[in-house]
């Protein structure tokens, strides 16, 4: 059986920035305690990222992106409503990554019904490097920013973060 809504970090945790994703997504693995929510690592692949969302209502999806802007900015994006932009996210060592999941997902009605993208734009993509401090922050922003949103009922009922 499928969960509610999926979590999904995206990246490389060998990679420097690239691991932006999989770092929010193994904090709020911590934070979460409802069986409603399933928090998984995927490594960029479009195939594998379409698999985790299968069958749930609500996908939060969590990666570093590349668009030449300040080291650290956030983007939130809901692919339900805007066109994402591929060259965000081309970090990616696959050709069929992020952005084309999202569209072949909707073309084929199999995105789930909100589908939000948080981005944190990365400077250092290099094998065996570091998160920067730039990307820590932002890391750090965005876990706060979903504990509000989730927390708010803006995605499920306000249930499932630990106390503490």
């Amino acid at each position: 059986m499928k969960t509610e809504v999926a979590l999904i970090g995206v990246g490389n945790p060998l990679r420097g920035d690239d691991g932006a994703g999989i770092e929010v997504v193994r904090q709020l693995r911590q934070l979460i305690d409802d069986d409603a929510v399933e928090c998984t690592d995927v490594y960029g692949d479009g195939t594998e990222l379409m698999s985790a969302w299968e069958g749930t209502g609500i996908v939060y999806i969590f990666d570093a992106v590349m668009n030449q802007g300040a080291p650290g900015r956030i983007h939130r994006l809901d692919a339900n409503r805007q066109t994402i932009p591929s060259d965000y996210f081309k970090y990616s060592s696959h050709a069929f990554g992020v952005a084309e999941a999202i569209e072949l997902g909707k073309t084929l009605g199999t995105l789930p019904e909100k589908a939000i993208i948080y981005g944190m734009e990365g400077s250092s993509f290099r094998h065996g490097q570091p998160i920067t401090d730039e990307v820590q922050d932002a890391i750090a922003t965005v876990v706060s920013r979903f504990q509000l949103e989730f927390l708010q009922g803006d995605t499920i009922t306000g249930r499932g973060f630990a106390a503490g």
